[in-house]
């Protein structure tokens, strides 16, 4: 099996799903068809916050692998993002077009209750709010509920919102102000957040380039914004003639062949865990390409779901987004100065209030 106890953050690829995680759970409950994983990463800054994940994965190894990279990097997003959480993540194996069901959703909130606060579960990749209300009704830590339940709704409207402000600081960087308009933005994967995305640049003027392999997806933002382009794959969308290329897909995405043929000057996407492997980022720095990290350009959603647990309010919730903008130009400037990639200046941010502000958790309050 892929090694939990292995090193830490920065000594591993992406794929290998090595790093020093606190607990790792694996769940199961046979009549409802329930297999999946519970990854916490670390607890430092608060309780684990991240999603869960519904994938027909391959194998066990395979989601493992996934939830492990998923819940390191909430940790890392967590910290970015100001929030006084830890990093976690959960994977429910299986396709969610025909193994999900409300007696699975429900087991599976039995198994966050387990844990008693140390995760808080949310949205992701093939859940949705109507399932945490479900899950909600087995487990008080669940979040990214329905709007009609007291929840905060779909999180990829300020995951969204917060990829557009890291794009909008990395063209203020690039090219010397804060704004897509005129520019060629290549958008691979328009589900959730990817059409979203489109519907920002769209109204600040830019011209849009899109791929999916869902024709229903790619069909629903055409027929919102006729004028934008289609082409037929991520290869296609990475060889055009493209200023930003914007991975909205599953993880992955930046690996050598594609770098190697990237026409854009800037990569600015949705999608977590975008580096294919330990490297990437040097690869594009000296192709001049600037990376704006993924796990802090998309925090807008556990900024959302986040919100929730304190009633959630939209207008303190977006407002807390928008600085996504000012941490990514923090962050150029601060890799710039250093001489280092942006994901290595991004990490250290991280790092360093994980380290300052969890330090504090250790002052002894006498209950």
């Amino acid at each position: 099996m892929t090694n939990v106890f292995g090193p830490s953050h920065k000594d591993v690829s992406p794929e290998s799903g090595q790093s020093r995680h606190e607990q790792v759970v694996f769940c199961s409950d046979e009549q409802s068809g329930l297999r999946a994983i519970i990854a916490i990463y670390n607890t430092t800054l608060g309780p684990a916050l991240g999603g869960t994940r519904f994938y027909p994965y391959a194998s066990e190894q395979e989601a493992l692998a996934d939830v492990l990279n998923l819940s390191r990097a909430m940790a890392y997003k967590n910290a970015l993002a100001g929030l006084d959480h830890g990093g976690g993540k959960a994977v429910i194996i299986g396709d969610p077009a025909t193994d999900k069901n409300e007696a699975l959703l429900r087991a599976f909130g039995r198994f966050v209750e387990s844990l008693s606060g140390r995760y808080i579960t949310a949205c992701d990749v093939g859940t949705y709010s109507e399932d945490m209300d479900l899950m909600s009704r087995e487990s008080r830590f669940v979040t990214g509920r329905t709007v009609a339940n007291g929840g905060a709704g779909d999180s990829s409207v300020l995951t969204a919102f917060g990829v557009f402000q890291g794009m909008r600081a990395a063209a203020e960087h690039a090219w010397g102000a804060p704004t897509l308009h005129g520019r060629r933005v290549g958008v691979e994967g328009v589900g959730k957040v990817g059409h979203r995305l489109v519907d920002h640049l769209i109204e600040d003027g830019a011209e849009v380039v899109i791929c999916d392999v869902d024709e229903r997806a790619v069909e629903r933002v055409k027929t919102r914004h006729p004028g934008v382009e289609v082409v037929a794959d991520k290869g296609a969308l990475t060889r055009a003639d493209i200023d930003v290329y914007a991975p909205c897909a599953l993880g992955g995405a930046l690996d050598d062949e594609t770098v190697g043929r990237l026409a854009a000057k800037i990569v600015c996407g949705g999608a977590n865990n975008q580096l294919a492997h330990l490297g990437v980022e040097k690869q594009l720095a000296e192709r001049g390409i600037l990376y704006a990290p993924d796990y802090l350009v998309n925090s807008g959603g556990v900024i959302q779901v986040a919100d929730e647990l304190h009633g959630f309010s939209m207008e303190r919730a977006r407002d807390r987004a928008t600085r996504i903008y000012d941490t990514a130009l923090k962050i150029f400037g601060l890799a710039e100065e250093e001489g280092v990639a942006p994901a290595v200046a991004a990490d250290k941010l991280a790092e360093r209030r994980m380290s300052e502000v969890g330090r504090i958790r250790g002052i002894w309050l006498g209950r």
